[in-house]
């Protein structure tokens, strides 16, 4: 199997020109562990198995968790509603709006990136320039200020807005900035030692930067297309190894207990045929068995996939620092293990 599958992800590797890291684990050994492409282009230095890249959405997991382990502590519930809480001004907000509508995508609030009516994230810093948001309420003027798409739990709509609304829950009842929550209780607690939520300008070594080709085939880097620093919603950065240290304290009840533990995982919505959203992470049937729990992130410069497979105990990490490539090697991975 060894052979034949860095012979899959060297054939697509070659044909998409992917720039990242992959990382396959099963019953507690490495399946395979490959890395192509540049971290730096301009420096020539290599992507590695201990390279940090952004993950973009892959991080609403993180959100997630964090909610939930204040909820096991009996410091908010699922019930709670936002409006009551949250003493920031949200005139158009439905009183009803909950916990559990946030991470479920399934609140109606308005949105600050629609990404089923928008395409081009970049198009958000034209008004609003990206290096002043670096913290969570820096988003609220994007829409606050916004009218409901609809009526709280009615169906699922993707919503990054409700992401940073759970993450203002976070501060306001730890005490603690966001990001240094989840840095002290998750990164910390899942042995995530080389993880964190990077400032653009101010990156650690053996980082990779984002790569986004340009029409004429040269590349820029993605500094300019994200916030400077990544939160509730997205923008943490993470070693495929790191990510894999994830899933096995989450799934072992590291980081929550096994009540939480499984309502975080269990299918609350369901997105289209076999697909389904728990709390922060996609799961996908197959003849009505859970086949996949998945989480995936995109972002200009930002391609990543991570999965575990219950069905055949493998976790798998596909971080990429270029726009597109993830999903082809997780697929091509997927195809040769699960045939």
């Amino acid at each position: 199997m060894g052979n034949s599958l860095q012979d899959r992800i060297r054939d697509i590797q070659h044909n998409i020109n992917f720039s990242g890291t992959t990382f396959i684990e099963g019953q507690n050994s490495v399946l395979e562990s490959l890395s192509y492409g540049y971290a730096n282009r301009a420096e020539k230095l290599k992507n590695n198995e201990h390279t940090r890249f952004g993950i973009a959405s892959g991080c609403k997991i993180f959100t997630s968790v964090a909610v939930c382990q204040l909820i096991g502590e009996g410091k908010i519930s699922l019930d709670t509603k936002i409006l009551e809480y949250l003493d920031f001004n949200l005139p158009h907000f439905d009183n009803g709006v909950t916990i559990h509508h946030l991470l479920t995508h399934t609140s109606g609030i308005p949105d600050y990136f629609d990404e089923v009516v928008m395409d081009d994230f970049e198009e958000l810093w034209m008004k609003q320039p990206m290096y002043h948001l670096r913290r969570l309420h820096d988003f609220l003027p994007l829409f606050q200020d916004s009218q409901m798409m609809f009526k709280p739990g009615d169906h699922f709509h993707y919503n990054n807005a409700g992401y940073i609304l759970l993450g203002l829950v976070i501060e306001q009842v730890s005490g603690l900035k966001f990001t240094d929550y989840v840095e002290k209780h998750i990164f910390q607690k899942a042995g995530m030692l080389d993880s964190g939520y990077f400032a653009l300008d101010s990156l650690p070594g053996n980082t990779a930067l984002g790569y986004i080709e340009n029409p004429n085939g040269t590349w820029r880097t993605n500094i300019y297309s994200l916030p400077v620093q990544g939160g509730a919603d997205g923008g943490a950065f993470v070693t495929s190894k790191d990510m894999n240290r994830f899933w096995k304290a989450l799934l072992n009840q590291d980081l929550l207990n096994e009540t939480m533990t499984n309502l975080l995982l269990t299918p609350h919505v369901q997105e289209e045929d076999e697909e389904y959203y728990g709390y922060g992470i996609w799961i996908s049937k197959r003849k009505n068995t859970i086949h996949r729990f998945h989480v995936m992130g995109y972002d200009p410069g930002v391609s990543f996939h991570s999965a575990f497979y219950p069905t055949y105990d493998v976790t798998l990490t596909v971080c990429a620092n270029i726009s597109q490539g993830a999903f082809d090697i997780m697929h091509g991975i997927e195809v040769e293990l699960f045939k």
